[in-house]
């Protein structure tokens, strides 16, 4: 695990490279692959550069990316290459590499790399976590009042659901905000940037890394892994412990047990 654990460092910066390459040179324009689903050239060359790079070092280890797909193994590594397209395709400098490792059913490594502002995220299970060596803390926010959270939007759900769970989220006082990254989102709550993150549905490799990123930063989160999140995604909730109870209440999102 100490191999992948630096190995992961490594590939988060490597894949951010080409990223940034792409974001900075790309030619304007971008496609769909859905509704307010957008796909880059940059996506997929990223997720190359991460594929090759895993199967060389760890060619027993499986690989789930967003773009490609992929097939389960009780290792395995899930990538999005680009968490914010939609951000990228319009320049707006608000997007991420999302990696994690998983061994089976937990994830043991996650890293978020933002290569704009050269901010890596990384965590290790039972280790903690920490922004370019700096430790993570998730905040110490438990007044609504004073607490600013993000909400994702996703259209795999209703628009009515997500109003409603607005609503609830702004009547208990919260400013609420969206970036349009989820794994930054999670990341954000993990260094006290935010005081939660929510959404009503998720893919494994947007938030698997920004889970483990909240835990080892003392905070509170839904479950994801135990109820075949990898394989079909599901609800996700990252808290501040002050703000977790209200926030579950608030979404109809549950936490863990004993958070």
């Amino acid at each position: 695990m100490d191999r992948r654990a630096a190995f992961c460092r490594d590939i988060a910066r490597s894949a951010g490279a080409v990223a940034l390459d792409g974001f900075t040179n790309r030619v304007a324009g971008f496609g769909m692959k859905g509704p307010q689903d957008f796909l880059t050239e940059t996506d997929a060359a990223v997720e190359r550069h991460l594929k090759a790079r895993i199967a060389e070092e760890f060619p027993e280890d499986g690989f789930l990316g967003e773009e490609g797909g992929g097939a389960i193994k009780s290792d395995i590594w899930v990538v999005d290459p680009i968490d914010g397209t939609a951000n990228f395709a319009r320049d707006i400098p608000h997007f991420c590499i999302s990696i994690a490792f998983v061994s089976n059913g937990e994830t043991e490594i996650g890293a978020i790399y933002n290569p704009v502002l050269d901010e890596l995220y990384f965590a290790r299970r039972g280790h903690g976590g920490t922004r370019n060596g700096k430790a993570l803390a998730v905040a110490q926010t438990s007044d609504f009042d004073a607490a600013c959270v993000e909400f994702g939007w996703s259209n795999r759900k209703t628009n009515k659901r997500y109003l409603e769970v607005l609503s609830n989220i702004l009547e208990r006082g919260a400013n609420v905000r969206r970036g349009a990254s989820g794994a930054l989102g999670l990341a954000y709550v993990a260094d006290g940037r935010s005081d939660a993150y929510a959404e009503l549905h998720m893919h494994a490799w947007d938030c698997l890394a920004g889970l483990l990123m909240v835990k080892e930063a003392g905070g509170a989160v839904a479950p994801f892994l135990s109820l075949g999140g990898l394989t079909k995604g599901g609800a996700v909730l990252a808290a501040a412990p002050g703000v977790a109870f209200g926030m579950s209440e608030a979404t109809g999102i549950a936490l863990e047990a004993g958070k």
